[in-house]
């Protein structure tokens, strides 16, 4: 199956501004806002689809028992309903897939990257009111119940097992080489969630240059968050003259060349330089 193409110019204009406006709202919403990452995707999602998702972790909710009891409790709970009998988990060829990254796609597939995996769980969990969070380990995201004190740990990528902290420590040592550092375990913002989706987006692309459609749209939505990496803006103007938008793409470099004059005078020097050879395109 091929990954799915953005929708046309006047309907990702609206889902940009829609995507903008629930990220600078006072409580953002991690499932809109994956949803609204979806529908920069794919073109096929619509609102009719939007809403069908919402609905279905609303049903998935309903799946699980009352109350069960405390974290772990909660953590069992959802790995029996959504890793066991709905069979939502993932493996090292998702990784291939832009589905993956797509949260109306990892809900029609019950398969995805373990941050989007994430999402299921914590949306699902978070209706059915489980003290849920997502934590952000180095290379592997995974959930959170209960306080820090005494968190219980699941792996939603693996079915939903929970996590002693040897193995935890495991999962950071495997990504990163280094030791687990308890900072790692703070509850995720969810607009950081967001920002992590859209750089395994970017990721995905990045190695597929004949998608740099995809890359500007993630770059672009990235862009919206209030708090995001500068370096994003050079990335857009990069993309912008690949594709053979030279005069935008150099309008951007030499906007981005003022912000870094502040700080490193011979890289803002190299990126005007890269906006004259971009005008030069046009000759």
């Amino acid at each position: 199956m091929h990954a799915p193409y953005p929708p046309e110019p006047e309907r990702a204009a609206e889902v940009r501004q829609r995507f903008a406006d629930e990220a600078r709202s006072a409580r953002p919403d991690l499932a809109a806002l994956c949803l609204l990452v979806g529908a920069a995707a794919d073109g096929t999602l619509d609102e009719a689809g939007m809403d069908a998702a919402q609905i279905e972790l609303d049903r998935l909710a309903g799946l699980l028992p009352y109350a069960p009891g405390g974290p772990r409790a909660w953590a069992m709970a959802l790995a029996d309903v959504l890793g066991g009998r709905c069979g939502f988990h993932g493996s090292a060829a998702d990784y291939e897939r832009l589905e993956s990254s797509l949260l109306h796609a990892v809900l029609r597939r019950r398969r995805g990257l373990p941050i989007l995996l994430s999402v299921v769980w914590m949306e699902v969990a978070r209706r059915a009111g489980a003290p849920v969070y997502g934590v952000a380990l180095p290379g592997h995201f995974v959930v959170g119940f209960g306080p820090q004190e005494g968190q219980v740990l699941a792996d939603p990528f693996d079915g939903g097992r929970l996590l002693s902290g040897s193995d935890t420590e495991l999962l950071v040592a495997g990504a990163t080489g280094s030791s687990l550092d308890p900072s790692m375990l703070a509850p995720a913002d969810p607009l950081d969630v967001v920002l992590r989706v859209l750089n395994n987006i970017r990721a995905w692309a990045a190695t597929r240059p004949e998608r740099s459609d995809v890359a500007l749209w993630a770059v672009e939505l990235s862009l919206l968050l209030p708090s995001h990496p500068a370096r994003l803006r050079y990335e857009r103007a990069q993309l912008l003259v690949q594709r053979g938008d030279f005069l935008r793409g150099a309008a951007e470099l030499d906007a981005y060349a003022e912000v870094v004059s502040a700080v490193d005078e011979t890289a803002a020097d190299r990126v005007r330089g890269q906006a004259r050879a971009a005008r030069a395109m046009l000759n």
